[in-house]
């Protein structure tokens, strides 16, 4: 069986929870030989509150300044933040000197690491720098029956018309059109978003739309089945989703707006252009939740699915 590193997230969220859970479903024993990366007294403080077991196999690198007793689950702390971002370099390098066939994140949030000094807004950032190809990343969100790829990720909004360049977006839709074949065995039929409502009305609501369309021409020539711009409000009714394979957006909420309404429960975030599988949750620490024995499993036990499929 191969193993996978399963980082368990920010300790005080729900990651520690969702990765004890993990570990102990059958499903996920038939797929895989889950490792989790983290804090094994911190899994126990967790597994002994909740009543779960704590597995066998846990890689406890150290962290300084981490003490798992302080741990106020539900709150933003700056060791936890530090300690989430050693367990994913843990992670990284297991991957990379061959031990773990692919990685699986439980969340990090992201007011925790800004505590914390880590200059990076979250996973795909912090990975893509890590492994050495910043700027070359993309952020798809899968599940069997829908597929976004996002151009720009952790960004305002005001920011993002700057950052509508036509050779990101074509790379964005080469890497997310490759990843489908792979997933689903078949060249894929990708919708491309516009920016603007009605994408721009020919030029009457803005104008970002001249980035996107010579993005379309070049996708085209490459040989990908796309097409657009498309407007936003209706790339996703049911008519839509039954035309296309995966949708290229534009910015962060066009994306993840209609992915989390219609397939949050069995979502999966994947980090594109790594040299290593890189999959996580499609959720957030949920602090509201943390510790009580509230939490759903089901985005993680997909993710470890999908890394497994992916590796």
């Amino acid at each position: 069986m191969r193993p996978i590193a399963i980082t368990i997230g920010d300790a005080a969220g729900v990651g520690p929870e969702l990765a004890l859970r993990a570990c102990a479903d059958p499903a996920v024993r038939e797929l895989c030989r889950p490792v989790l990366i983290g804090s094994r007294a911190l899994l126990t403080r967790v597994a002994d509150r909740l009543g779960l077991g704590v597995p066998a196999e846990i890689e406890d690198p150290s962290v300084a300044g981490f003490d798992p007793a302080a741990v106020e689950p539900g709150r933003i702390q700056a060791a936890c933040g530090a300690a989430g971002v050693a367990w994913v370099d843990a992670a990284i390098a297991g991957c990379r000197a061959g031990r773990y066939a692919a990685m699986v994140t439980c969340p990090l949030n992201k007011a925790a690491l800004h505590a914390a000094g880590v200059p990076f807004p979250g996973h795909t950032e912090l990975l893509a720098d890590r492994c050495g190809v910043a700027g070359g990343e993309a952020m798809m969100l899968y599940s069997d029956t829908l597929a976004v790829a996002l151009v720009t990720v952790h960004q305002s909004l005001v920011s993002v018309p700057a950052s509508l360049d036509p050779a990101r977006i074509t790379r964005i839709g080469v890497q997310f059109a490759e990843a489908l074949t792979r997933l689903r065995g078949r060249r894929p039929r990708l919708a491309v978003l516009g920016f603007n409502p009605h994408a721009g009305e020919g030029g009457l609501f803005g104008d970002e739309e001249r980035a996107i369309v010579p993005a379309i021409a070049e996708l085209l020539q490459l040989g990908w089945n796309v097409d657009g711009p498309l407007p936003p409000d209706t790339a996703f009714t049911a008519a839509r989703r039954a035309q296309y394979d995966g949708w290229l957006c534009m910015y962060h909420d066009q994306g993840l707006i209609p992915f989390k309404a219609l397939a949050f429960d069995e979502g999966v975030n994947v980090t594109l252009g790594l040299p290593i599988v890189r999959t996580s949750v499609d959720h957030g620490t949920a602090f509201d939740i943390a510790w009580q024995g509230r939490a759903t499993h089901t985005s993680l036990v997909s993710a470890i699915a999908l890394a497994m499929r992916l590796a």
